[in-house]
């Protein structure tokens, strides 16, 4: 029999999912969840892919931010822009992870949905991490891809529900976890339709909708699954009212707490990280009864087997792989 989740060590986490999936999938017993109820959701930064030094849809932005102020030098020198544009990380983060995301979405303005997705698609296939040097979309976590298509093999529904761009995720989502865009609920600007010639298009404005943090999370969920999850998994504060809200319900529920502890795979950090703080869901997780992954600990492996071979960055891809 092929053992379950290779990427996690043998241990009690991982003894800990077989035995919830085992527990809500075995038919005629108490613990039993029928498919329709198997919602299981996951934050995305930090959770499902490496969000150290930014945010990845930050970096997606200080590029949009460099083409604009090529035809408008004027912004170089206008906070927060100047921040976005110099790589000014204490500043970057002094605005708080909401004030950083307003910043993302702004530069964005007067798209379309649909030159947005194209322009994020274009910029992913080639955009390359600072110190890994390999493409962020294939420094997604193993173990994470591994869990969501053993969650799936066994009847539940993953979702995506994070503070990133809702637009963002949804173009890579699909092809990097399996997860379609319906199922990806994240943040989002206020949209405007408008007829230019004819034709109806859907044109992103200055203005944010939903900021999909913390305890907004929990009303997302609310509005878009219309069903409480049974399975969570976050790694930060703005993810705990999201897993406290699973471990609500009645019956059988299991929510775990990723902790960045990995400073020679990855990165070691927590309560010092101003974007995605851990203070109270790692002080109180027993109290919660979050159950907490120890990424040096349980991950036998961090990012997927690295499949390029030299050309440009290659020395630093072979970085990259010394650390992994």
């Amino acid at each position: 029999m092929t053992v379950p989740l290779p990427s996690w060590r043998p241990g009690v986490i991982r003894d800990a999912l077989v035995d919830f999936v085992d527990a809500v999938t075995t038919p005629d017993t108490p613990t039993f969840v029928p498919e329709r109820e198997r919602i299981a959701v996951f934050d995305n930064d930090g959770t499902l892919w490496c969000e150290q030094p930014v945010q990845v849809q930050v970096a997606f932005s200080q590029a949009r931010l460099k083409q604009m102020a090529r035809t408008n030098p004027a912004m170089a020198d206008k906070q927060p822009y100047k921040a976005f544009l110099e790589h000014d990380l204490p500043t970057i983060h002094a605005l708080g992870k909401k004030g950083v995301f307003e910043v993302a979405f702004a530069v964005h303005a007067g798209m379309t949905v649909d030159a947005f997705m194209q322009s994020a698609g274009a910029w992913l296939a080639d955009a390359r991490h600072p110190r890994f040097g390999r493409r962020y979309v294939d420094l997604v976590y193993q173990p994470q891809l591994e869990l969501m298509s053993y969650l799936r093999a066994n009847g539940f529904q993953t979702w995506i529900v994070s503070g990133g761009g809702a637009d963002f995720i949804r173009q890579f989502a699909e092809k990097t976890y399996g997860v379609p865009p319906s199922q990806v609920i994240g943040s989002t600007v206020r949209t405007q339709v408008q007829d230019v010639n004819g034709r109806l298009d859907l044109f992103k404005l200055a203005q944010l909708d939903t900021f999909d943090d913390r305890e907004v999370k929990v009303e997302s969920i609310g509005l878009h699954i219309g069903r409480r999850p049974i399975f969570a998994f976050g790694n930060s504060d703005g993810d705990l009212s999201m897993m406290r809200y699973t471990l609500s319900g009645p019956g059988r529920r299991l929510a775990l707490l990723l902790h960045h502890d990995d400073a020679e795979r990855e990165v070691a950090y927590d309560r010092d990280f101003r974007l995605s703080p851990l203070v109270e869901a790692l002080d109180h997780a027993d109290a919660y009864g979050l159950r907490c992954v120890s990424m040096a600990r349980d991950w036998a492996t961090v990012f997927p087997p690295e499949q390029e071979t030299g050309g440009k960055g290659a020395e630093a891809r072979n970085g990259a792989r010394r650390a992994a």
